[in-house]
């Protein structure tokens, strides 16, 4: 895709309920499965963002429901965030001033990198490649705007 839509407002842009589709392959065992649900980014009060996914994950022929909790606070631009694990923790930046952004997250003695590209007023995207000796996946994700 050589057209990224940019944003100047990341946490304005991002509020809201999402449709979630994400394919994951695992590439050190051929394996692949896939995640459907909904992502809801909702305030929180202190100028930050929420995001709490639910939906089931399907893996070897097994259905099972999955969920993940995130915290998207305000970065130092308004086209910018802090990611943050659900503990506070660190998880990465977020610069969407341009439409695409590449973020690392070292996790033990694996990296994961993840490109966010913005497809439009309504649609996004995130391709997370996870690298190092306990992992080697692929995880795409599409988000469609549903409200």
């Amino acid at each position: 895709m050589g057209e990224f839509w940019p944003v100047g407002d990341v946490l304005a842009y991002l509020g809201g309920s999402w449709r979630v589709e994400r394919a994951v392959r695992d590439l050190a065992h051929d394996a692949a499965g896939r995640f459907t649900g909904t992502t809801v980014f909702g305030p929180l009060g202190t100028g930050e963002l929420q995001h709490h996914e639910s939906g089931t994950f399907v893996w070897q022929g097994v259905a099972r429901p999955a969920e993940r909790t995130l915290r998207f606070l305000p970065g130092p631009g308004p086209g910018t965030a802090l990611v943050r694990f659900a503990d506070g923790r660190p998880f990465h930046d977020l610069d969407l001033r341009s439409g695409r952004y590449v973020a690392d997250h070292p996790c033990s003695a694996d990296l994961y990198r993840g490109e966010f590209t913005v497809q439009g007023e309504h649609r996004w995207r995130t391709v997370w490649r996870v690298r190092g000796p306990a992992k080697d996946l692929v995880l795409t994700t599409d988000y469609l705007r549903v409200d």
